[in-house]
């Protein structure tokens, strides 16, 4: 099939959520057998929806696609989607826990998965890969035109490190903490093909990158180009890889739900600039500002700047702006986002103590085994 054909629904949303296995206590162990690989049948919101991940504590699932997205009802698929998973695993004597990072996880004394995907990479990428103990949240929206899929991500990119100050939630990796809002960010940029990607001109240019990395067996499949935002050719989608795992629905929620919003404007700018009845530029001023663009003239190294300050500060960042003079701190962007696309839980996340300052308070006030028990779902 060609892979245009992909694109072919506006505005669909998914949420893919990846989770730790672990005991009563918060601790991780190796369930994923039990869990993906058992006899038990899982319950049916979830039975086609769960997959394991690199470790044996890992673990992800998927909301079903919901076509016409709200905050109730993304609301309700994730909680459901979570509530069936938090179900299976109980019945096998598990917990289900979230966080970018589980701050007591070791990588060196767990277990791998035995998947042969999984294998592959250990032996392709080796230390990067072994040591890759890391859970995020995955946002699918829908676009109906691959060329427009590739513009949306590029577009996008700028807005995904102010998104990721608002949800860092891993501060701490292998039980010591690293001084970071979201060290999950610079833990899996040591792998390939993560981190801020650069632009692509059209689909086209997209899938001979794709291909190509293929043809030189530099990954396995598609699903190996871990960017940070990507055109998902097999689904048709524009996927967003930014945030950190999460214990709570409530920054699932909002963080879904501003994706889509995002998504939805860019895909209306893209259908405005690519309509031939469109006025001639050079006949008034300028359609769109500074404020308008999505930082398409900012050099590669500024939007990695931007990704290092969210995750070293998270809610204390601030960022070089889409004209790449000016800086604009996280409250006066949440704040121009509301105003732009209505996205009050914006403002919810930046109000309320952000993920990884409670887990350091946590710590702090009660030590690492309260925290471990606090990020049980």
């Amino acid at each position: 099939m060609d892979p245009r054909e992909a694109f072919d629904r506006q505005g669909s949303l998914g949420v893919e959520e990846e989770f730790y296995v672990v005991d009563e206590t918060g601790r991780p162990v190796a369930g994923v057998d039990d869990l993906v690989y058992g006899d038990r049948t899982p319950p049916d919101r979830v039975a086609d929806r769960l997959s394991h991940e690199l470790f044996q504590c890992t673990i992800e699932t998927q909301t079903p696609t919901i076509s016409s997205p709200t905050s109730e009802r993304i609301e309700s698929e994730v909680r459901e989607t979570r509530a069936a998973l938090v179900e299976h695993a109980a019945a096998d004597g598990y917990r289900i826990a979230g966080a970018g990072l589980h701050p007591a996880a070791r990588w060196r004394e767990l277990d791998h998965a035995e998947k042969p995907r999984y294998r592959s990479q250990l032996d392709r990428i080796h230390y990067p890969q072994h040591r890759n103990t890391t859970a995020g949240v995955h946002v699918h929206v829908g676009v109906a035109d691959a060329d427009a899929a590739v513009w949306i991500a590029n577009e996008a990119r700028w807005f995904l490190s102010p998104l990721l100050a608002l949800c860092a939630n891993s501060p701490f990796w292998n039980g010591y903490d690293t001084g970071l809002a979201s060290a999950r960010a610079k833990i899996f940029e040591n792998l390939p093909n993560t981190g801020v990607p650069t632009r692509f001109d059209d689909f086209e240019s997209f899938r001979r990158y794709e291909r190509r990395m293929l043809e030189l067996d530099r990954v396995r499949d598609r699903g190996e180009l871990w960017f940070d935002v990507r055109p998902h050719t097999e689904l048709g989608t524009v996927e967003v890889r930014v945030p950190d795992g999460q214990s709570d629905p409530d920054v699932v929620t909002a963080v879904a739900e501003y994706v889509h919003a995002l998504v939805v404007d860019l895909a209306e700018r893209y259908a405005d600039e690519a309509d031939p009845s469109a006025p001639d530029p050079a006949a008034a001023p300028p359609r769109e500002t500074a404020v308008d663009r999505g930082g398409r003239g900012l050099r590669r190294e500024l939007l990695d700047e931007n990704k290092w300050r969210a995750t070293r500060w998270g809610h204390e960042a601030n960022f070089v702006d889409r004209d790449g003079d000016s800086v604009v701190s996280l409250p006066d962007h949440v704040e121009r986002e509301r105003d732009r696309l209505g996205a009050t839980g914006l403002v919810d996340l930046l109000d309320r103590e952000s993920g990884s300052a409670r887990q350091r308070r946590l710590v702090a006030e009660d030590g690492l085994d309260a925290l471990c028990r606090d990020l049980i779902l």
